[in-house]
């Protein structure tokens, strides 16, 4: 089993997921790419690997059994829901209008 299935079914934490990059590189035997020992798509992994705090939405859209970027697309528009100021409604509008989020 992947590292995302392992712990979709709680028999692994999430901060274990650097025990399995370890084992990846150890292990000779294994002949696949990391993100398919991982149990992540190419874009899930990219993105992981340069942000790691995105995990829970990789989790998350599994869980869900949703895409990872409409997982993220939810998130952010939580995150305008919970603004303070109109202002800052309307930055956040913004900056989602330039990221091709939303029209």
């Amino acid at each position: 089993m992947t590292f995302i299935e392992l712990c979709l079914d709680g028999d692994v934490l999430e901060d274990e997921i650097d025990d399995f990059v370890d084992n990846w590189h150890e292990d000779e035997t294994i002949n696949c790419e990391l993100h398919e020992y991982l149990g992540m798509t190419w874009e899930e992994y990219s993105v992981w690997a340069t942000r790691p705090s995105i995990l829970p939405f990789i989790l998350s859209a599994r869980k869900r059994n949703t895409t990872f970027d409409i997982e993220l697309n939810q998130e952010r528009l939580a995150l305008a829901a919970r603004t303070e100021t109109v202002e800052e409604a309307k930055r956040l509008e913004s900056w989602l209008k330039q990221i091709g989020k939303i029209q």
